[in-house]
């Protein structure tokens, strides 16, 4: 018997959420044996809802929303035996995308066949679990700037905000420490990435395996604005990683220190630096092919 809550986060993609529940809530009962629905109206209330179903014992969390609604599931799954589904309704999907999971009916393919995964999680040292990546430095910028964008909806959005804060970009001194090295450089960003994409499908870490126990790193150096703009296009290919003044690394742990920086995890403002944060292996189990 199998017993699945489904969370869903209204506000997610300017209300789609909201529009697609009764719908998704449908779709999912002809999957499982019992659906508990969970709607709240506050990222608050939306993980107090979430970790109440985990602790209730239900076997699946399914998360209805972007990837902010699928990050505070990961809080209530991480280190449980309760699975965590994501069917997207939000600005960037990214662990949906990650998933294999782009609609209920992929949601539902994967309940019926049984299909699960068991992901690796990174551990920030506050104690916040992220899915897919951590950033700072420019990227971090351009989160800030997407979240406070009511136009457009979906990646655009992303794109639109990097164009943006390419006026405001410069370098600044970053410390990169892993187990086996240390960078020191001037630079504009970092990306720890547990899966490849952040920004509604940018591959930042695009060799980046959720399963294989390590981070990838990507650090891009000081480099002139034309230059960056030159590099943009490649950004969405993952050929970023090719220019010499991208630095990629893998490991375990990592630690970032730079004045100024702030940490996003998700696509969620997590810190400022310094941060330090471990992949933790086979973490959370996941619905998804």
């Amino acid at each position: 018997m199998t017993r699945a809550a489904l969370l869903v986060c209204p506000a997610s993609g300017k209300g789609r959420a909201a529009r697609m529940a009764g719908t998704v809530a449908a779709r999912l009962r002809t999957a499982v044996d019992s659906l508990d629905l969970h709607v709240a109206s506050s990222a608050e209330g939306t993980s107090a809802l979430a970790r109440r179903a985990v602790e209730d014992g239900v076997d699946v969390l399914v998360v209805l929303g972007g990837d902010g609604g699928a990050h505070l599931g990961v809080q209530a799954c991480a280190g449980t035996s309760t699975a965590l589904a994501v069917v997207p309704a939000g600005t960037g999907n990214d662990l949906a995308t990650a998933l294999g999971t782009l609609s209920v009916d992929d949601v539902v393919g994967a309940l019926c066949d049984g299909s699960r995964r068991a992901l690796d999680l990174g551990r920030v040292g506050n104690g916040t679990w992220f899915a897919t990546v951590l950033c700072a430095g420019f990227d971090s910028a351009v989160n800030e700037r997407a979240n406070g964008m009511r136009w457009p909806a979906g990646p655009r959005r992303y794109d639109l905000a990097i164009l943006a804060e390419l006026a405001a970009l410069r370098p600044e001194p970053l410390v990169v420490e892993t187990e086996d090295s240390t960078l020191e450089l001037d630079a504009l960003l970092v990306a720890v990435g547990n899966t490849t994409s952040y920004g509604g499908g940018i591959p930042v870490c695009p060799d980046a395996d959720p399963a294989d126990g390590l981070f990838d790193v990507t650090v891009v150096t000081a480099a002139p604005r034309r230059t960056l703009l030159r590099m943009l296009p490649t950004l969405r290919t993952g050929r970023h990683v090719e220019h010499p003044a991208v630095r990629t690394l893998r490991a375990k742990s990592v630690r970032v220190a730079g004045p100024g920086w702030v940490g996003y995890a998700d696509g969620e403002r997590v810190h400022g630096l310094p941060l330090e944060v471990s992949c933790r292996s086979g973490a959370l189990t996941a619905v998804g092919r």
